[in-house]
């Protein structure tokens, strides 16, 4: 879908607001299409908005996904996103004031250091800084652990395939679009790679029951 694209079926459906960021490379944008795509073919109202930063890999990337609305704005409101999917730490505090109290803050821990980091010139935020503002927020924190991403054949599979199946096992997401749809879509987008990300997505569902909570995370 384009940027702003809105499409809707006329079967109703229960509001639902994401906001995803990350940065260039990880495939931000692709998660976003894919739960947009399975919202449609549940017959939901779906508006997309993908926005991008800098146009190279490492820029600054965020999307919002707004559900069950025939016609919405392209902003979610501070306090207004039912789940924030970041995937990349330092990035996710430009997300912490969008999600609402009680709702799902999901975080896919890859560090990848701004030039100002680089230089000396800032510090690269904490992982416990960042979730305790996740907690202040009244939010419920989710960490899935890059470190855990399996392999198959010997190499990485998609971190972007191996959280989309993550947030769905573990989130309200789950609740919202059909599971067995999304596979479906993630099965059919590539013409290679097929049974590559088919095991991310599998192994994304799975990792569920690791993911530490918020107590797990925050030192005392």
């Amino acid at each position: 879908m384009d940027d702003g694209t809105r499409a809707s079926h006329p079967q109703s459906a229960s509001t639902f607001d994401v906001f995803l960021v990350g940065v260039g490379g990880q495939g931000v944008l692709t998660i976003g299409d894919i739960l947009a795509e399975a919202a449609l073919q549940q017959g939901m109202p779906v508006n997309f908005y993908p926005t991008k930063g800098m146009a190279q890999r490492g820029g600054f990337v965020k999307a919002q996904l707004r559900l069950g609305r025939d016609m919405v704005g392209p902003q979610i409101p501070e306090k207004g996103a039912d789940l924030v999917i970041a995937m990349e730490q330092s990035e996710a505090l430009r997300a912490v004031r969008y999600i609402k109290p009680d709702k799902d803050f999901f975080l896919y821990g890859h560090v990848w250091l701004p030039t100002a980091v680089l230089l000396g010139k800032a510090p690269y935020p904490k992982l416990e800084s960042l979730a305790e503002q996740v907690q202040q927020a009244g939010a419920v924190f989710h960490y899935l652990d890059p470190e855990k991403r399996p392999l198959y054949e010997g190499a990485l599979v998609p971190a972007n395939v191996y959280v989309l199946g993550a947030v769905l096992g573990q989130t309200n997401l789950g609740r919202m679009l059909d599971t067995d749809a999304v596979a479906n879509l993630v099965r059919d987008r590539w013409t290679r790679g097929v049974e590559r990300n088919m095991r991310a997505f599998q192994a994304g569902i799975e990792a569920r029951e690791d993911l530490p909570r918020l107590d797990k995370v925050v030192s005392s």
